[in-house]
């Protein structure tokens, strides 16, 4: 996928006004997620994007300061926060609220997940704590399905209490 493609797919789904706004919205959440992930899941996304939304995933991997014990740990695993800090600073970075931050990542998110490897996407996914992990595409549909599923059974009590005889 070229850059121009990317960004303007980013820009549609998160419903964004211009390019730039596309452009700072993916900097961000690469930059975070550069932050959260293993550097070596970073540096392996990296290569699959073009070369401009890769170099945000490998200035921060390269970035990571500390001891060496620190960067060890940092490069093997990642920063520890959540989906509150996820947002944070992603909203940060494009100086938006939270909510949106969390919009224009999901909508990078998809864009991302037919961009790269599925392979990458199922180690990503393997990485990130449950709350992040919704915003990609794979747990949100997972959730659409089990919703679809609890509305049904929830329909499907409610037609059988209905069909019982009442008791008098």
């Amino acid at each position: 996928m070229r850059y121009e493609e990317l960004t303007g797919l980013v820009q549609a789904r998160a419903q964004l006004p211009d390019r730039q706004s596309a452009e700072r919205a993916i900097r961000a959440t690469l930059e975070t997620l550069a932050e959260r992930i293993p550097g070596g899941l970073a540096d392996h996304m990296a290569a699959q994007l073009p070369h401009e939304a890769g170099e945000p995933l490998r200035r921060v991997a390269a970035a990571h300061e500390g001891t060496p014990e620190e960067r060890a740990h940092r490069r093997d695993h990642g920063e520890r926060f959540g989906l509150t800090g996820f947002a944070g600073r992603i909203a940060w970075r494009t100086e938006h609220t939270e909510e949106e931050a969390l919009r224009e990542a999901a909508a990078f998110f998809e864009v991302l997940d037919s961009a790269v490897d599925p392979e990458l996407m199922e180690k990503l996914y393997g990485v990130l704590p449950n709350d992040i992990r919704g915003l990609l595409p794979e747990a949100r549909a997972e959730q659409d399905a089990r919703a679809e599923r609890d509305t049904r059974t929830e329909r499907g009590s409610r037609t059988e209490r209905g069909s019982q005889p009442e008791r008098g």
